[in-house]
């Protein structure tokens, strides 16, 4: 089963935060391929409890500090993020939590955007595989208008 949603909606432009329920069953996929975008620089507020894996290339931000970055930043060339529960990692300094913040910066048509994520830790099946992200319809006053 897919799960979509449009760019400007994913960007939280509608006032909400959309949420990605991930489980130890499957992985779920974050799909940016029908918007013709590509993952520029991805961060997880909270690694201890979800892998990520991606198609290509990506940047990816590691810790507190600003420029503690691994991957190719300059060639990315990720379009999807396979997310998956695991049994919660003892890393120090992190409180129990039952969700994260994922946060990916992509580039299309010349643009970046910004888009966030609530992650969500379920235990079971979330009854979809891919939340896959659609470009923002045109001609459709109201789509993703501000509340």
């Amino acid at each position: 089963v897919l799960r979509s949603i449009f760019s400007c909606q994913a960007q939280g432009l509608g006032g909400l935060i959309p949420t990605i329920d991930v489980s130890y069953q499957q992985g779920t996929n974050l799909s940016f391929i029908t918007a013709g975008e590509v993952i520029k620089k991805v961060w997880l507020n909270d690694p201890s409890q979800v892998t990520m894996d991606f198609d290509g290339p990506v940047c990816m931000q590691f810790g507190p500090k600003p420029n503690t970055s691994t991957g190719d930043c300059k060639n990315s060339a990720a379009n999807v993020i396979q997310l998956r529960r695991i049994k919660k990692l003892d890393i120090p300094g992190l409180p129990n939590t039952s969700n994260t913040l994922l946060t990916v910066i992509t580039e299309g048509q010349g643009r970046n955007k910004l888009y966030t994520f609530r992650v969500i830790y379920g235990i079971d099946n979330p009854g979809y595989h891919t939340l896959a992200i659609f470009a923002d319809p045109s001609g459709q006053e109201g789509a993703c208008a501000r509340k």
